[in-house]
């Protein structure tokens, strides 16, 4: 004896619709749960970059301003030295190192949301065919693509304009803490909108890098190898500026007499009788704005946008061969 179960009947008298992938809203929730452990690992290195950039930005400082206060730029050099030195790590823990680290922690999530983007996001499903299982229910093709790059998309920019738009503020509050040479230099021509473009153009070559190569292990290559060296030409090229690419900053180094003049800093470095001879009672030193920042930014953020639009409609191109193919119909008249 054999049982069947009825489906409960709506007011009309007919059973409801069921669908494995309801709407968008459902590929939505069905990335985001597949995905889970990347956002959360993303919103992991956010926070920590936004902690720490906190803490530079407020007592971070202090002992470095306390430094500069006492022997200006000699001063600052000397507590960025100790940092150096009692450094356990490449990155140190001076001031002057600390600071750059966010700005690092970008330049490696590029290559880490490529491979992330060409591995897991979408090669892996490719290779294990779970993509074409949700074709073949409600979604399409480009509408799986969409979502898988969207969402990311939007994670990234969000999370990267973050880091960018809080380092305004900690670099005109402390720049003059920090040590001069091309690492000012090249900070300050590689934080702006350019960087949320950088991160972009990593995503979507990884997830071009994996249609085209449908393997997880080379597409990730492929795709961090690309990642990295478009970060490297990005720090070091820029036209017309020869061997040392990064333009120069202007900088402002006064030291501050007892009358409130402004004189050339002694370089008295810990010598107290030098900064009494020379009546120094405080420093003043900042970078200027310089003229080449926006062209710079604003040319390669062109770029990386316009290289990240090719690479977005490339995959969908590829996409293409993924497509069901429709059987032709049968000729009118045809014996069946």
């Amino acid at each position: 004896m054999s049982t069947t179960l009825d489906k409960p009947a709506t007011a009309s008298g007919k059973p409801p619709l069921r669908r494995t992938l309801p709407s968008a809203d459902g590929l939505v929730w069905t990335v985001l749960r597949l995905h889970r452990t990347a956002l959360w690992v993303w919103t992991g290195y956010v926070a920590v970059s936004v902690g720490l950039l906190l803490w530079l930005w407020g007592p971070g400082a202090a002992t470095a301003q306390k430094a500069f206060d006492a022997f200006g730029y000699a001063g600052t050099q000397e507590t960025a030295w100790k940092g150096m030195s009692f450094s356990l790590t490449s990155f140190g823990t001076s001031f002057d190192s600390l600071f750059y680290d966010p700005a690092t922690f970008t330049r490696i999530a590029a290559v880490v949301v490529a491979a992330f983007a060409a591995g897991p996001l979408i090669a892996r499903e490719l290779e294990l065919g779970t993509a074409r299982l949700a074709w073949t229910q409600s979604v399409s093709p480009a509408r799986w693509l969409t979502a898988k790059l969207a969402l990311p998309a939007i994670a990234v920019t969000v999370g990267t304009g973050l880091i960018v738009a809080l380092y305004v503020p900690v670099w005109r509050s402390h720049n003059h803490l920090l040590l001069a040479g091309i690492g000012p230099r090249s900070f300050y021509f590689n934080i702006g909108p350019a960087t949320i473009a950088n991160v972009l153009f990593g995503l979507a070559l990884g997830v071009c890098a994996a249609l085209v190569i449908r393997r997880t292990l080379p597409a990730i290559v492929v795709a961090g190898t690309g990642a990295y060296l478009a970060g490297a030409l990005r720090s070091n090229s820029w036209p017309f500026q020869g061997m040392y690419q990064q333009p120069e900053i202007p900088v402002h180094n006064r030291a501050i007499t007892s009358t409130g003049a402004q004189i050339a800093d002694p370089g008295c470095y810990a010598d107290q009788k030098c900064l009494a001879a020379h009546h120094v009672t405080g420093f003043d030193r900042h970078y200027l704005p310089s003229p080449d920042y926006w062209p710079r930014q604003l040319t390669e953020t062109g770029i990386l946008l316009a290289l990240t639009a090719v690479l977005v409609v490339t995959a969908f191109l590829v996409l293409r061969r993924y497509q069901p193919k429709k059987s032709p119909k049968p000729a009118e008249g045809a014996a069946a």
